[in-house]
């Protein structure tokens, strides 16, 4: 495994990992499983408390980064029910001991029955991080965002999307009406709420902003997906 501290860019390649330094935290972006899913390790400076988003896969490598960067896992959240994003879930809690969360309609597909269920406006509290909970209807029933701001942060907000959002469009969505409304719930609960130097960290690939893609979010609409 290799981590690059310096140079962040939201960039990394499968199997490896990069860290962001915050003025009271750091976040641990890493690529695992043949999906390339995005796992994140966000600890809190001050205390060592550490959220992981998603136990997507290659659960020895996210035990290696829990064991070099996140001195207290205090808690894993599952962003969504779909496999992809949990595949090393139940070892990671057999190793840790951590506590889950998800949103009660995701929550019966997860191979770990969550601790905590979570619900929109609900708030996640990691030592002295805060993270806002943002449930994103249409990918899935129950997926949640979930968005990191206050003293901890760069004055940016770190909003992390699952398969809710990604560079260049919303998650892939397969009934009727599910697109309209996944795209509805991500206009008016993230880009209506939130400024274009928003970060977004994905379920899957690259880092983008919220001022990246705000401009085209009519074309997504035009296109359907």
């Amino acid at each position: 495994m290799t981590v690059v501290d310096d140079n962040y860019t939201g960039h990394v390649e499968p199997r490896t990992a990069a860290r962001r330094i915050l003025p009271g935290a750091s976040i641990v972006k890493v690529s695992v499983g043949p999906m390339d899913n995005d796992a994140y390790l966000v600890t809190c400076s001050r205390t060592g408390e550490t959220l992981l988003i998603d136990a997507a896969n290659d659960s020895a490598v996210l035990l290696e980064l829990i064991e070099r960067y996140a001195p207290k896992l205090s808690l894993i959240v599952t962003s969504h029910q779909h496999q992809d994003h949990w595949l090393a879930l139940e070892d990671v809690v057999a190793a840790t001991g951590a506590p889950t969360a998800a949103h009660s309609l995701d929550a019966g597909p997860l191979p770990v029955t969550p601790d905590r269920l979570l619900a929109d406006g609900d708030t996640v509290t990691i030592g002295d991080l805060n993270f806002d909970v943002i449930h994103l209807r249409g990918h899935t029933p129950g997926s949640v965002a979930l968005a990191l701001s206050g003293p901890a942060t760069d004055g940016r907000v770190h909003l992390f999307t699952g398969d809710c959002l990604f560079p260049g469009g919303v998650g892939k969505t397969w009934r009727e009406g599910d697109f309209e409304q996944l795209l509805g719930d991500v206009t008016s609960r993230v880009f209506d709420v939130f400024g274009d130097d928003t970060v977004v960290y994905p379920g899957h690939g690259d880092d983008t902003t919220l001022g990246t893609e705000r401009p085209h979010l009519g074309e997504w609409h035009e296109r359907g997906w």
